[in-house]
């Protein structure tokens, strides 16, 4: 969704707000026995590594209409992954940019840098001893100075991680003065995060906000509504089990789900 400024503002100097967007995204999963819940950490761990993680913030970066300055990348053992961008909103030449993005990392890290922002991101796949739990977790962190918001990246972090919970904070820091010296502590308009996300996202997620208007902070969480157990289960089918465990697994998935979404841990009933 297009970011609606406030007006047109004739600035001092150099527009020094910084807007910064956290992603905080959960998949669950249950795997039954040990050996299948060590598959779904290597699965993960290949389908989240570092050269993909590099990909899916590259086309961040394009979408805010970012240039790539620098990039940084990890693979992890036992598993997890980082990459790190810097990016500049604007000033450097396409020649630049492009030689930045084709650079080979001077070591297995990947890490981009802006000269004013920067895109980061770190996973976090693990089993739990929750009797078969397994969490894949992804936190990105988009920061930006100028006029360019991360927003408009949002939809499509929703869409690439597919999340069953995401935990989105959205906030503007700083100010700007206009050519008269006058403060600006934000220069475009924003009532909630839920404003940014389509329709068909919106429709997919049960979403709470807590916003503090302020001081320009702004907090949603999004649990996905629909609920296949056949989705939850890795390396098996629901067909394959018994009514009795297929009750028990969702209960302890939804628990789990709950207990992210909600930020408490839930007692025993």
């Amino acid at each position: 969704m297009e970011i609606k400024l406030i007006k047109k503002l004739k600035l001092y100097g150099f527009n020094n707000l910084t807007k910064t967007l956290s992603f905080n995204m959960y998949d669950i999963c249950y795997a039954r026995t040990p050996e299948q819940r060590q598959a779904y950490i290597a699965y993960i761990d290949e389908e989240y590594n570092a050269d993909r993680l590099a990909n899916i913030l590259l086309h961040v970066a394009s979408l805010i209409g970012a240039h790539v300055l620098n990039i940084a990348k990890q693979d992890y053992e036992p598993q997890g992954a980082s990459v790190t961008m810097l990016i500049s909103e604007e000033g450097d030449s396409p020649a630049d940019a492009e030689a930045a993005n084709k650079a080979e990392p001077l070591s297995e890290a990947v890490v981009a840098h802006l000269d004013k922002s920067h895109i980061t991101v770190h996973t976090y796949p693990e089993s739990h001893p929750n009797k078969g739990i397994s969490t894949f977790r992804a936190d990105i962190d988009v920061s930006t100075c100028g006029k360019i918001s991360p927003l408009t990246a949002l939809n499509y972090l929703v869409s690439n991680f597919s999340s069953d919970i995401a935990i989105v904070d959205y906030r503007v820091r700083g100010f700007t003065r206009n050519v008269e010296g006058k403060k600006f502590f934000i220069d475009h308009k924003i009532s909630s995060i839920q404003n940014y996300l389509s329709k068909g996202k919106r429709d997919l997620y049960q979403m709470i906000d807590v916003n503090v208007y302020q001081e320009n902070i702004f907090h949603t969480k999004m649990l996905l509504k629909d609920f296949d157990l056949d989705n939850y289960l890795f390396d098996m089918e629901k067909k394959e089990l018994p009514p009795s465990e297929k009750k028990r697994i969702k209960q302890r998935l939804k628990k789990e789900m709950a207990e992210i979404f909600y930020g408490r841990n839930i007692p025993k009933g």
